[in-house]
């Protein structure tokens, strides 16, 4: 009987520290949306700040080639922000993956040891 106890005890923290990981990679991915939605919005802004802006330089263009011209530095200038905010999303992402994976992998590891 004394075996048994000793197995349920030990089930039961196992299960306990499983859901306590849970729990925290839970609040771990919580933080890291936040930060990519925050993120994702202030990106957001900004690229229609700029595109609001390169829309009042078109109008006021005094020739084909100067509308051209700020149609090329706009271009430009948004998909080099692009390929910026992409990246950093990208390098998020996997951080918020990897932070969120370790209480897991802790309570993981406690349970086979």
């Amino acid at each position: 009987m004394t075996e048994q106890f000793r197995t349920g005890e030990q089930f039961q923290r196992a299960s306990q520290e499983g859901f306590d990981a849970a729990v925290r990679a839970y609040g771990d991915a919580k933080k890291g949306l936040q930060a990519i939605a925050a993120e994702v919005a202030d990106y957001s802004k900004t690229a229609l700040e700029d595109a609001t802006r390169a829309f009042q330089q078109l109008v006021t263009a005094k020739s084909a080639e100067q509308a051209f011209e700020i149609q090329s530095q706009y271009a430009k200038k948004a998909y080099d922000a692009y390929v910026a905010e992409a990246s950093k999303l990208g390098e998020m992402w996997v951080g918020l993956a990897r932070e969120a994976y370790k209480p897991v992998e802790r309570a993981v590891a406690k349970t086979v040891a």
